[in-house]
């Protein structure tokens, strides 16, 4: 029988390891020489959450699942309920297919077809990549349709940097900006100036201990045009995150589940995006597909 995530393609190079479920695209185990780098789960477990999937056509949040397109009003299905949220796009629980397997690539698709809240015909595909330099994931949107469409997309993995939880470790965060929400629904609110919020400064490497986040940043430091946030835990090991301009932004999440003491920061969700929280409707850096237009987006994940 298949496993309740999806068939397996394990992939491997250069001392990496990683498994793709195709429930999702979702990264489901990551390893370097035997270590964890992200919270994996079990191949025939319903994925926790949104653990390790692939974020389309939007990442984070459309608030109260409405927006406007080219005229018309949509309304997506509200798939956060306790916040009145559409969260994390379409394609989170859909089986994607593979294209083609390799012992150290794989490429998956699948179609958003048009639905209610969105009529648009997008084809995705999925690369997941190892080699020296970690493992690399590309996401590219192609409008297979006969309308324009609004696009993002993102990963949700959750950061592993060695013993320890998410308190014990060193996190380096080159944002200087961050986008405040409303505590109850976290909807946006405004960018502001991360120096008027010390506690989510994390531009000088220090401890997250106890600080809670669950926040997009922007005005990202870059080196050759790529930005880099890095998780150490305090024996040395670590794991880095990296992406280039065509994500400006970055969702850090510090997985805090008070009830579930098994999950309880675990694993530091980091996010990097093509677009903010309800870029739906702020329209901040949200691409828009012609028909027959392609985007494509990528990010790594490697080793300390």
């Amino acid at each position: 029988m298949t496993p309740r995530s999806g068939r397996q393609i394990r992939i491997s190079l250069a001392g990496y390891e990683a498994v793709i479920a195709s429930i999702g695209a979702s990264l489901r185990q990551l390893r370097y020489e035997g270590r964890d780098l992200v919270v994996p789960f079990e191949a025939d477990e319903v994925r926790p959450g949104y653990r390790g999937t692939t974020l389309a056509p939007w990442p984070n949040r459309v608030v109260e699942g409405a927006y406007e397109f080219g005229g018309q009003r949509h309304q997506l299905a509200l798939t956060e309920p306790e916040r009145g949220q559409a969260l994390h796009g379409l394609l989170c629980w859909a089986d994607f297919s593979e294209r083609f397997a390799d012992s150290d690539r794989v490429e998956l698709a699948a179609i958003i077809e048009p639905q209610a809240g969105y009529p648009f015909r997008i084809e995705v595909t999925v690369e997941y990549r190892v080699g020296p330099d970690g493992l690399r994931q590309t996401v590219t949107a192609r409008n297979v349709g006969a309308d324009t469409a609004p696009w993002g997309t993102g990963p949700h993995p959750y950061l592993v940097a060695g013993d320890g939880r998410v308190d014990d470790w060193t996190l380096t965060l080159p944002a200087s900006q961050v986008l405040t929400v409303t505590p109850d629904r976290l909807s946006p609110v405004a960018v502001e100036p991360i120096s008027a919020h010390s506690e989510w400064d994390f531009r000088t490497p220090r401890a997250i201990d106890a600080v809670f986040i669950d926040h997009a940043f922007t005005g990202l430091e870059r080196m050759d045009r790529i930005a880099e946030v890095r998780l150490e835990a305090p024996g040395g090991t670590g794991v880095a995150m990296a992406w280039d301009e065509r994500c400006p932004w970055v969702q850090v999440h510090t997985a805090d589940t008070p009830d579930a003491a098994a999950t309880h920061r675990i694993g530091l969700a980091v996010e990097p995006m093509t677009c903010p929280p309800d870029a739906f409707n702020s329209g901040t850096d949200l691409v828009v597909l012609e028909p027959g237009d392609a985007h494509a987006a990528s990010w790594r994940i490697s080793a300390i």
